[in-house]
């Protein structure tokens, strides 16, 4: 497509938009009497327009029957989290079974270390990208430490070339292959937090089997905002979060992934609770746990029902819209974004983007430097209306989200760059 720098152009964009009316869905906070440009939803996602009615339902729902609730009425909380499954599923390419909504994400990817890090012999090592999120790293480090290891010695971290500031993917499987008879976990971000960078999940996971390791992943930043096949690429597990681009909520439930072939493997330890029992037999209160085919096999208590109803309101609006036609319009939205930034660059360089430029090595975000002024520039967008982030030491992040951004949202927040002076 060739894009051009005008309101107009932009606004041409927005009506030719299939999608255009998913931004109706959700609430914008104010400033000045007007919507922000919401450019944060790698960090948390707007309110969906739905999400109060869910509430005041399940409030109702409890206000009528009390604990039987979770037998009674339209959704049962006895049944609740099957009420995300298959709407979950579509979104990171998962069967039904393959996804459970549970708990939070740290907690989470301890629940699946334990069961997907078994170090034994020379298999201890456990690989993952430098400058992983930190609770990534503390989740890692403590997981090691638990198993008597030190975590200098049993973690591989692959770090970019000197001189960049991303990963290359043969890179990454050239140390996969390196340290192939010590490792027994390949664990990475989908999308790293900092950069942006979308890693090649899926070539991955075949260097970590090819070795004898396992292959998971944290998809905090790429459920809802990239394409994903989990099952197809033969993922051993993954998490996320849910109230970045899934929009459920702060504090909002994680989804996990198992895939199938560990369905009907009870034997596999794990961290049992009672909601993880085989629910035909939950209530007879035996010793001795029998998991639940599949990832739900792995729950511990009794569903959120307070944080799953918003996230469920979110997840019926994505199937709606579907993961295919927010792709396509992110890639166009990000890009035009990132063309707008470069003319800005054309009498001179004023802003460096660290995140890849190929449409597939990345998913909605934008990581931006302008020198040594991201400080100051975050603070003046802020002053201008404009909801972004900032990350240490020099980094603003940017997420064009395509559920609720517009074209124009884009072009405003390049006019707003092209007017910053340090």
């Amino acid at each position: 497509m060739q894009f051009k720098e005008t309101l107009d152009f932009a606004k041409a964009l927005d009506q030719q938009d299939e999608l255009r009316t998913f931004r109706q869905h959700f609430y914008f906070p104010q400033h000045k009497g007007r919507d922000v440009y919401y450019f944060c939803g790698n960090s948390l996602g707007l309110q969906p327009k739905g999400v109060e009615e869910a509430l005041m339902r399940e409030l109702a729902h409890w206000r009528r029957y009390g604990v039987e609730g979770h037998f009674k009425g339209d959704m049962p909380w006895f049944h609740y989290h099957k009420f995300l499954q298959k709407q979950s599923a579509a979104i990171v390419g998962a069967m039904p079974e393959e996804v459970v909504v549970m708990n939070t994400l740290t907690t989470n990817l301890h629940l699946m270390m334990v069961s997907f890090y078994r170090p034994s012999g020379k298999r201890y090592k456990i690989l993952m990208e430098a400058g992983a999120f930190p609770s990534d790293q503390y989740a890692v480090e403590s997981q090691v430490r638990w198993h008597g290891y030190q975590p200098e010695e049993a973690i591989v971290e692959v770090a970019p070339r000197s001189g960049e500031v991303t990963l290359r993917t043969e890179d990454i499987v050239a140390t996969i292959e390196q340290h192939a008879e010590e490792l027994a976990l390949v664990l990475f971000g989908g999308v790293n937090y900092y950069t942006g960078q979308l890693f090649d999940l899926k070539a991955i996971t075949e260097a970590a089997h090819r070795v004898g390791a396992l292959a998971g992943f944290d998809l905090a930043h790429a459920a809802g905002n990239v394409l994903l096949q989990l099952h197809d690429w033969q993922v051993d597990f993954a998490v996320w979060c849910s109230y970045k681009y899934l929009n459920s909520g702060p504090g909002g439930p994680s989804g996990v992934f198992v895939h199938e072939r560990w369905a009907d493997k009870p034997e596999l330890p794990r961290f049992a609770g009672w909601w993880g029992h085989e629910e035909s037999v939950r209530f007879q209160m035996k010793k001795g746990f029998r998991p639940m085919r599949g990832a739900a096999g792995w729950q511990l208590s009794n569903a959120q029902i307070f944080a799953m109803a918003p996230h469920k309101v979110s997840l019926d609006i994505f199937i709606k819209a579907g993961m295919e036609r927010l792709r396509a319009k992110s890639v166009r939205l990000t890009g035009y974004l990132e063309w707008l930034i470069q003319r800005l660059n054309a009498a001179y360089k004023r802003f460096d983007i660290l995140t890849p430029a190929d449409p597939q090595a990345r998913g909605c975000q934008l990581s931006i430097t302008t020198g040594g002024m991201g400080r100051r520039l975050y603070e003046y967008l802020t002053a201008h209306g404009v909801v972004c982030d900032w990350r240490e030491p020099n980094v603003v992040r940017v997420a064009p989200v395509p559920l609720y951004n517009s074209f124009e949202d884009v072009w405003h927040l390049a006019s707003l760059l092209g007017d910053f002076r340090p």
